[in-house]
């Protein structure tokens, strides 16, 4: 513009001279009217928010041939981007070995598992184990088990039997809760986490969950929650009384326990001092 108001050029050659083209000299920027965006924006996030791609889809459903690029330059105009959900970062988890306890209630496995009921609902199985004698101590059957339900399940163990000195489990949000973790500082318990990624770090409760889903889970069909506690609480007595375990040597959970527990009486029989009495004749 100042080549052709002081050296009075020709538009013509003044654009040759920095190189632009005349249409682009008298080119005018047109308002762009996003009204009609905005107000399908605002139409598909009146009952709850949705993010920029789910919002495209919506639109396009509508059979609004919108560019994504324009939807979303007019999406983050108005402010509306979720925030990014951040990924909880986790503790440094040491790997250590299972080792075989010599007696009940030294450490027990705890984990979660899954299925669904005949009218499609989702519900859980908070599955507990004895690693001594594989017992099972609870099959709790709820649609959903928060960290508080957790706690009242082995609070309800506890009025049975004493809670154990350590509990295997792994990086689940209801077990990194700070609830859980302060229930288990309160009552002496340890807590060993798994490493991430390496389930066969739990592998007494990973086997007892095969058995579980093959022999409860998927051999039964569940039509309400009642009905998948009644069975799962027949499966575990059958589980714990009936069913031989080939790492038990062919035994129960329960016909091991009193199995070793006549072994130890005998040992201690065997290890105590003989006491020599002395009789008086008359």
């Amino acid at each position: 513009m100042e080549a052709i108001t002081s050296f009075k050029l020709p538009k013509s050659r003044a654009c040759a001279l920095v190189k632009m083209s005349v249409s682009q000299f008298h080119y005018k920027a047109k308002q762009k009217d996003d009204s009609f965006v905005i107000q399908e924006i605002k139409g598909c996030i009146t009952k709850r928010q949705h993010g920029c791609p789910m919002i495209t889809k919506m639109i396009r459903n509508k059979g609004h041939k919108i560019n994504h690029k324009r939807i979303e330059r007019v999406y983050k105009e108005l402010l509306l981007t979720l925030p990014k959900k951040v990924r909880k970062k986790l503790p440094k988890r040491e790997e250590s070995l299972i080792l075989q306890p010599l007696q009940e209630n030294i450490c027990w496995s705890m984990d979660f598992m899954s299925d669904r009921l005949m009218d499609g609902r989702k519900f859980r199985t908070l599955n507990i184990i004895d690693d001594y004698n594989r017992e099972c101590l609870s099959v709790e059957v709820e649609i959903s088990i928060p960290t508080k339900r957790v706690i009242r399940t082995l609070e309800r163990i506890k009025e049975n039997r004493n809670l154990p000195k350590e509990i295997r489990i792994d990086n689940g949000p209801e077990n990194i809760s700070h609830e859980l973790k302060k229930w288990a500082h309160d009552n002496n318990i340890m807590l060993t986490y798994i490493q991430p990624g390496k389930p066969t770090q739990n592998s007494l409760i990973e086997r007892f969950n095969g058995t579980c889903r093959r022999e409860l889970l998927n051999a039964n069909l569940f039509y309400t929650l009642d009905h998948a506690r009644e069975l799962a609480a027949e499966w575990m007595h059958e589980y714990n009384y009936e069913r031989p375990h080939s790492a038990l040597g062919d035994r129960t959970p329960m016909e091991f326990k009193l199995w070793r527990a006549s072994l130890l009486e005998v040992k201690q029989i065997e290890e105590k001092p003989v006491v020599i009495g002395v009789e008086m004749c008359f």
